[in-house]
Order: structure tokens, then sequence, then C-alpha cells
């Protein structure tokens, strides 16, 4: 009997939601395709709704006004805000994990103290509510340190130090000068990690886990790795570092002691873990969880993907993620984000981006993400505008198509990496 089709709902508005949506809107079981609050790209081939998704009870309305029958959850706020809760007290279906397992990205603190008691390998690190106190264990250290606020920052709540004076202004800056807000109101102060960094997805419900394919993310705004950290710059697909072994070992002494810490909170993770990883000289250790679908990650590994994205959601929301099978292009994307100038600090929106419709082709996509549709036009509308991805046999074919598109985009002020995927 042929299964039931389904009205989708996708919440947020980034180029993560597009990428989901697109790959959604192929499957044979979608229905009708809602985005909210979408942006210009989703509203191409979906229904954009004007609700306020950090509303959990407008959410609630709006999916039983439109007979919306499964909802994914993209953005990490509403998910840490207990979104999933709310629709699983009402009986609806909704991917994402609940509150209390989102607790692995909404608090950093937590995280790492579940690590530090699961024995799952990270960098040592120390948590600090007290400006003063934070001051005088970095006044201790003689090494690089990495400040971070444990609360949400989307993305960007992490200050990589050079030198350990540096952690001093990072900490003023943070918990002084409140530069994250409310999200910096604990710190942790943590060694600095050397090696290549991998980005691992897996899908998990009560009794699967399936491990999707790496991706390498690039953080800092500007080439060579310098300048400061983003939302992310550009991804590629698949990691040049990552091993069959790898992925085994990871999944053995990182993923799975995880959940059982988590399982002893009481809370049982079913959705998308993001794993990010630092290749040490002493082996995988985690530098953050992240409780959904990494952005830019997502816009490089999904259109790799041959299977059928909505049915795989569906299954792992509803403990059937057993029954899929997931199969995989074997070509390589190269994902390179275009920003506003001015990004990650103050930006100008409202500009008008040319050349949209002339970049895509049978191996390339872009992404929407800080997009407004002012018909005719394509408006920028925030900080990272698009993300453009290309199909190649390897990453340095990818990577040409995805420039030579980026070379066809125009809009004031855009700004991006030139050097996305470089020397693999």
């Amino acid at each position: 009997m042929a299964e039931s089709q389904l009205n989708v709902l996708i919440i947020g508005g980034g180029g993560r939601e597009h990428a989901i949506a697109i790959a959604v809107s192929k499957s044979n079981r979608l229905g009708k395709l809602y985005c909210a609050p979408g942006n210009a790209g989703t509203a191409a081939i979906a229904t954009n709704l004007e609700v306020d998704t950090s509303d959990h009870e407008a959410v609630i309305a709006s999916v039983k006004a439109n007979q919306i029958d499964f909802t994914i959850v993209g953005p990490e706020a509403p998910l840490c805000a207990g979104i999933v809760d709310r629709f699983n007290d009402e009986g609806l279906c909704a991917f994402g994990p609940t509150q209390a397992a989102a607790r692995l990205e909404g608090d950093k603190a937590f995280a790492k103290n579940l690590m530090t008691q699961a024995l799952v390998p990270t960098a040592e690190a120390r948590t600090f509510d007290n400006l003063d106190r934070a001051k005088e264990y970095i006044a201790t250290r003689d090494t690089p340190q990495v400040v971070k606020a444990a609360g949400l920052a989307a993305g960007k709540g992490v200050i990589v130090c050079e030198e350990p004076f540096e952690a001093l202004l990072a900490v003023e800056e943070i918990m002084g000068k409140g530069k994250f807000g409310d999200a910096g109101k604990t710190v942790i102060v943590e060694e600095r990690l050397k090696g290549p960094e991998i980005s691992l997805l897996a899908l998990i419900d009560d009794r699967t886990m399936y491990v999707l394919e790496t991706a390498q993310d690039y953080k800092r705004l500007s080439d060579n790795d310098e300048g400061p950290n983003t939302g992310g710059m550009g991804s590629v697909s698949p990691s040049p570092h990552a091993t069959d072994e790898l992925l085994v070992q990871v999944q053995r002494d990182i993923i799975i002691p995880t959940l059982d810490g988590l399982r002893r909170e009481g809370a049982v993770y079913r959705g998308v873990l993001y794993v990010g990883l630092m290749l040490t000289a002493a082996g995988p250790k985690v530098l953050e969880f992240n409780c959904r679908f990494g952005d830019p990650e997502t816009q490089a590994v999904l259109p790799r993907l041959k299977s059928d994205l909505l049915e795989l959601l569906h299954a792992c929301a509803t403990g059937r993620l057993e029954e899929t099978e997931i199969e995989w292009d074997q070509r390589s994307a190269v994902c390179v984000v275009m920003a506003s100038g001015g990004y990650p600090s103050k930006y100008s929106i409202g500009k008008p981006i040319e050349g949209l419709n002339s970049a895509f082709s049978d191996t390339v996509a872009v992404y929407h993400a800080g997009t407004q549709s002012h018909p005719p036009v394509t408006r920028t509308s925030g900080g990272r505008v698009l993300s453009v991805t290309a199909l190649g046999e390897n990453a340095s074919a990818a990577q040409s198509k995805a420039y030579e598109a980026i070379g066809k985009i125009k809009f004031d002020g855009a700004t991006y990496r030139s050097d996305i995927a470089a020397n693999m």
C-alpha cells in the first residue's frame, strides 16, 4: 500500500532551511510545503508563513490551521526553547530533539560536564560565571586558550585566542561588556586544540544511528582562516580527513557515550546530532555539539544525498529509522557563502541582488539565506545572504564551478572567502 502524502512545515529562514526545502520538495511523499518564515528562495517552492517562530503557540495554531502533518525544525533557538516538547504535548509530529536533549547545544557548560562524566574526549576546560575568577584562572595559563559563551550566540560565541592575554580581553568583552548578552553570563575557558577540523552529522532515533556524509566548515571570515568567527563562510563534503576507521571511532568513543550520558540525565535524543571535531595528535576531540543540521554544512551535504530526505527525517521522528536506507552521490560538493559587507558586525541590508538565475546549472545550486523578495527584485536582508554550492568529480572541480557561479552574482558590498576547499 502506498504511503500517505505529508503536508510539511520547515521552521527557519536560512540557507540550511532552503537546502532542506529543496531536498524535501523532491519527495514523492510531499503534499504541500510550507516554510516559516522562509526567505525569497523558499518562496519559489513553498508557501512562506508569516508566523513568529519564537511564539510556539502561534506555530502550533498555524500547523493545525494548515493541516500540517510533519514539521522540521531547522534552527537551534526553537529547539532549545522546547518547541518539540510542545508538539509532542499536542500529539503533533516534529523532527528535532526535546529541550532536555537540546541542552547539548544550548548549554555548553552542561555539555562539557556531561562529556567529562562520560569520558568523551574533549579539550580541558573550566566553567565560570564570575568575571574575576575567570581572569584569575586565565592568568595561570601559559598556552593559547579558547573562550566560549555558554549559551546560544548564533554560532558566533567563540573567541579563539592566539596568546593567553587575549583570553583576558575575551572574557572582559563577553562577561564584562556583554558582547553576547545573556548567552555570555557563563563562559567556558578551554585549551586551544590543534589539528584539522571535521563536521559530522548523525540521524538518531531510539534504536538506530545513521552517520551521514562528513563535511569541513570554514568558520573564520577571511582567507587563510583569519578574521573573526562567523556562522560559517563555506564548507566542503566529504571531508578529506574522514576515514571509515575514524567514523567507527567517533561513534564508539564519542556519540554513544554522549547519548548514554543524556539518558542518565533523563533525556533520549531523537533528531540530527552535529559533532564538531578536532583531529588532534591524541585522536579526535569534541569542539562542540549542535542539536540540528549545521549551516553551511547542510548546503554541502544534502546535494550529495540521493535518498528521500523527507522519508528519512519522518522515519527518524517516528522511530522507524532502521527501516530506511541512505544512498549518496560519490561526487564532492563545495559551498561558498556570500555575505553582506561588514558581517559579522554591522552591515547594511536591502541591496538588490543580480545574476541569481544565471548562476544555476545542473551541478550548481544557490541557496538563499538573508534574502527577501520584492518583485521583480530580490534584496539582501541578513549577514549571510547566499550559499552557492557546486558538485564536481572532486573538490577541486566543485570549487571551480562554485566560484564560476559566484562570479555571476552581484550585490553591493558582497564578500566571500576565495579559499574554500583550497589545497585539497
